[in-house]
């Protein structure tokens, strides 16, 4: 695996790209998005029109035609810079089962509006109330009639549905007692929001500035041509997002947990009690020191998932265990940074608080770090099945 060193110099660029558009938005920026709720349009409009939600798009559609460790610095730095990249995560990790499996019309209809930032897609309809992450026994069907489909049912955790022209959306297209693997019947659609009727979206309200949604399809007419590769090959596609996910996802805690690091050393060095700097105590440094460490170790791995899926190879247990560490070693990190700045980290003026609040949410998004666990217990160590 040689891409992370052999593409430094082009990340370094995507990082001073990235980093000169955060330069233009202030911590106070990310206060008031957060405390109204509100998405940071001004911020996406400007990074769009860098070019940097292309990356992965192929140069032969307008973009960038770089790898996933590319485009992984992206979320990375807009993390470490105090800044909040779930807005525009989805644009990139959606992009790999379209740039996949999507026939050469989908392509050529999308890839270049999505690529000069006219048309965007950073929306996912996969989980469901009474599925969760039991993904095959989702209920939202999509039944064939002549050159459309008909899609009726309901997604849950839906995000930016309101910020998106576009969605991909699982659905059932066989049931499941007429299938002979639980993973067949589902398919995987690209759908125009803006061209369809019988869809409605209710906005959830949670403990982070999230922008998601619950969702009801009534029977919603879709072009037949909306089928992305095979009918009832959607679960398989899926995975190789949901890869992509974990690893981009990855990049955004050890960008988030570097940023708790960097606030809690600075703070360390500069807060004077009892005649000395706190930072000068054990008791402070030790667990910084660890967070710090931690992040580190979790970043090689989410090196070494990135390096195998752009390779092409299988990555599954290393875009989760990727995921799993950088999440814990971000929460971890947190923790440290809230501990360091005692009561002053509670104060919304030093922003601890609300990276607080944002780290936590990838311990149970987009994959519970329980069901991680499972996964490499049975998948990795061949232990038996928990469920």
């Amino acid at each position: 695996m040689t891409n992370r060193r052999k593409d430094n110099s082009i990340r370094e660029d995507f990082r001073s790209v990235v980093a000169h558009v955060l330069s233009r938005y202030s911590p106070d920026y990310w206060r008031r998005v957060d405390e109204k709720s509100e998405y940071p349009t001004e911020f996406v409009d400007d990074l769009t029109k860098t070019g940097a939600l292309s990356a992965l798009i192929p140069a032969e559609y307008g973009g960038l035609g770089l790898d996933l460790g590319d485009a992984s610095v992206l979320l990375e730095e807009i993390s470490f810079r105090g800044g909040v990249a779930t807005p525009v995560h989805a644009q990139l990790y959606t992009m790999s089962p379209l740039l996949k499996y999507g026939n050469p019309e989908q392509k050529d209809k999308y890839l270049p509006s999505i690529a000069d930032g006219t048309v965007r897609l950073q929306s996912f309809a996969v989980t469901e109330p009474d599925a969760g992450s039991e993904t095959t026994r989702i209920k939202t069907k999509a039944v064939r009639n002549g050159d459309h489909y008909v899609v009726s049912g309901q997604k849950v955790w839906t995000s930016r549905v309101n910020h998106s022209d576009l969605i991909l959306l699982l659905a059932r297209t066989t049931p499941r007692d007429q299938v002979t693997k639980k993973t067949d019947g589902l398919s995987l659609f690209l759908i125009d929001m803006r061209e369809v009727e019988g869809l409605s979206v209710t906005p959830i309200e949670t403990m982070v500035n999230h922008d998601t949604n619950e969702l009801h399809f009534d029977n919603m007419v879709i072009p037949a041509d909306s089928l992305i590769g095979d009918e009832g090959a959607g679960f398989r596609y899926l995975l190789d997002g949901l890869n992509a996910e974990r690893i981009l996802v990855a990049a955004e805690c050890v960008g988030d947990g570097r940023w708790f690091i960097e606030k809690s050393r600075n703070y360390a060095n500069e807060r004077v009690v009892f005649d000395r700097p706190i930072g000068m105590n054990q008791g402070i440094q030790f667990p910084i020191a660890r967070a710090h460490i931690d992040i580190e170790a979790a970043d090689l791995m989410r090196w070494k998932a990135a390096d195998l899926f752009d390779a092409g190879l299988s990555c599954g247990p290393e875009a989760n265990m990727a995921k799993l560490l950088a999440a814990d070693a971000s929460w971890q990190a947190a923790n440290v940074a809230m501990q360091t700045h005692g009561g002053y980290g509670m104060a919304r003026e030093y922003d601890i608080e609300r990276k607080f609040r944002e780290a936590r949410l990838y311990q149970v998004a987009p994959v519970s770090t329980n069901l991680i666990l499972s996964h490499i217990a049975e998948r990795v160590l061949g232990l038996p099945r928990s469920f």
